[in-house]
């Protein structure tokens, strides 16, 4: 490994974990359903962020295939959450 990688990745990874604290906050205290939908799909692109840096640092390349189906399932959960709150159900 590089020398200044290891440090570049120990930086992204604590910029990425206290992304995600924020957005959890904002998950939980709100004040809308609009504001808690946007702070899931942040963290779901945060988690799909993590998930790659930690596939970088341990040299795996089995977890971007699992940064691939966390980003698929944050678009799904995403809009699905918002066609159901616009309309009031997911399936016509």
């Amino acid at each position: 490994m590089n020398t200044i990688l290891p440090y570049a990745l120990g930086i992204s990874l604590l910029a990425i974990t206290l992304s995600m604290l924020m957005c959890l906050y904002r998950l939980v205290i709100g004040p809308s359903i609009v504001d808690r939908l946007l702070a899931l799909d942040t963290l779901f692109l945060n988690a799909t962020g993590l998930v790659i840096v930690l596939g970088i640092y341990w040299a795996s390349t089995s977890l971007f295939e699992g940064a691939l189906l966390v980003a698929m399932l944050g678009f799904v959960s995403t809009a699905a959450l918002a066609r159901y709150f616009t309309t009031g159900h997911v399936i016509d």
